[in-house]
Order: C-alpha cells, then structure tokens, then sequence
C-alpha cells in the first residue's frame, strides 16, 4: 500500500486529487494539509511514501516545507500551475523527487505516484534543461570534485556525467552501448554511493561538486 499526503491550499483540489488517488485499490491518503506548516506536521504524524506538495501556499510555501522534510524518507512530488515555475528549481534543490503540473489527467497522476514510491525521479526534459542552467550559474564550492567520487568507478562517473546532462537510462545506453539494464544498474550504484536519494540529486551534486561544468 502507498501511503499519500496531499498538500494544497484549495480545499478542492485536495478534494479531487483524493478522489482520483483512493479510486487505486494500493493507494491511501492519509491526510491532506492546506498549507506548508500542515504538511509538516501532517508527514512527521503520518509518515507517507509519497508527498504531492503544492509550491505556491500561505505561512509556509512549498520549497520551504520540503526542505523542513528531508529528514523523513517521504518523496516530494511538486504541484504547479506552470512547467517552468521558478520556485520548480529551488523546491528539486531543496530535495523533491520531481515535478506534476496541476491539469495532468488523472491516469498521469497515478503513474507519476507509482513512479516516485517506487524510488525514481519524475522530471520534464524541460524542466531538467532549466535546473542545469541554474546549477551552471551557481558557482561550486570547490573547484575539484567532492573527495565522495573516488568511490566511484570509470564507467559509474560516465554514467554520473550523462545522468547530469539530462539523458534518460534509453539515451546513456545508446551513448555508451551497453544494454538499458546496465544503465539502471550503474545509475543504482552511483546513487547508493554516493548517498542520493534519486536522479534529481545526482545532477545536482554533480554540478554543486564541481565534477560537470557547464558545456562539458
């Protein structure tokens, strides 16, 4: 069972978006909030899988709520009204696993839920274009790579270096021809080493780490 909380300020749009998630036999809201400050005290009393965070809200926005969430192992699905929302790149830096916009039918929805329980990221190959180009403009901290590579094999910091350009596991495989399952089995591995949570993390830290720089 995928346990939801549903994050929004609009008593119904929480409303509907209950409606279409309980209609899934594995899913179970189990409770909405109607602000930041709610969904705090929502997820830390409930523990969900999967949290669908509004980004625009009063007391507390979305951004913020998700960075005061990183501490549990919920996954943050972004709500926005529009695909290229600046608060979209703040809320993936500060540790949700992807985006939805609010008019998504209902089955996208569902899958996008599926998708985020089951451990991967859900971005917009525009969405992915805007966060590298943020990410380019950041300075890095450090002009060599974080000491956490070295873990890493030949072969995974390819895999690292493709991931951050925004190519999906099809893509990496045709560049590196190997087989998509290999891809999936590096991308696991890059993650678990370095302690990421998804793929959205993974770009980011290989930008904030210095390893890819722009036009690389």
């Amino acid at each position: 069972m995928i346990s939801i909380l549903v994050v929004d300020d609009q008593a119904l749009v929480r409303t509907g978006f209950r409606m279409i998630l309980e209609a899934e036999r594995d899913f179970e809201v189990v409770a909405d909030a109607a602000d930041g400050l709610e969904a705090v005290t929502m997820a830390e009393r409930h523990r969900p899988d999967v949290i669908l965070m509004d980004i625009r809200m009063p007391n507390l926005d979305g951004v913020e709520a998700t960075r005061r969430l990183q501490h549990l192992d919920a996954r943050v699905l972004i709500l926005t009204t529009f695909d290229l929302d600046e608060y979209v790149y703040d809320a993936l830096r500060a540790g949700a696993s992807g985006f939805l916009l609010k008019d998504t039918p209902p089955e996208e929805l569902v899958r996008a839920v599926r998708i985020i329980a089951a451990g991967d990221s859900l971005l917009a190959p525009s969405v992915t274009t805007r966060l590298v180009r943020e990410l380019a403009a950041t300075p890095s901290p450090s002009s060599s790579p974080s000491q956490q590579l070295d873990v890493l094999t030949e072969r995974e910091r390819e895999v690292l270096v493709l991931m951050a350009r925004g190519l999906a596991n099809a893509e990496i495989a045709s560049t590196l021809f190997v087989s998509e399952t290999t891809v999936k089995t590096h991308v696991g591995r890059v993650l678990m080493k370095l302690g990421l949570r998804d793929r959205v993390q993974a770009v980011v830290f290989a930008y904030e780490s210095g390893f890819v720089t722009p036009g690389q």
